[in-house]
């Protein structure tokens, strides 16, 4: 599973001219799922994301989690993050899962980090048409991927 971290201000999805979901200090998590991941992965992951300090602290220092800030969480499934680019100029999706996969994949993701945060998370629509905006704190954007653990 492949996430872009990006600390923000505010974020919000759009469907259809309709807010659906928004939140302001926090992470907007944009979320690929490969058609190897499993819930290993995504436990390794909500750790990853809830733990990583990457939020300021009274002296302005990257020392605080968004657990520890109060922070909150809005996670876009954005299959595009396993684009592979090596042939010609149309990216290929072969790696990613597909929504049979995907999905459930994806729910567990979002009820993991809930139990992990103590409160709901707010996500955007799998598969829709969907409009992200945001206002990148810092500017501050991390990528993981759960197959280098890094």
């Amino acid at each position: 599973m492949r996430l872009v971290l990006q600390r923000v201000s505010s974020a919000s999805v759009t469907v259809d001219d309709a807010i659906t979901d928004q939140i302001g200090l926090g992470l907007l998590i944009l979320a690929g799922i490969e058609h190897d991941d499993n819930a290993d992965d995504l436990v390794w992951l909500v750790s990853k994301v809830t733990q990583m300090r990457i939020f300021a602290d009274a002296e302005g220092k990257m020392n605080l989690s968004v657990k520890d800030s109060g922070g909150d969480l809005l996670v876009v499934s954005q299959f595009t993050l396993h684009a592979s680019t090596k042939k010609g100029n149309r990216p290929s999706f072969i790696r990613a899962a597909r929504p049979e996969t995907a999905i459930p994949l994806y729910e567990q993701f979002l009820a993991l980090l809930e139990a992990e945060m103590g409160k709901p998370v707010a996500r955007g629509i799998f598969g829709a048409d969907m409009q992200v905006a945001l206002v990148n704190d810092g500017p501050v954007t991390i990528c993981i991927d759960s197959r280098a653990k890094e």
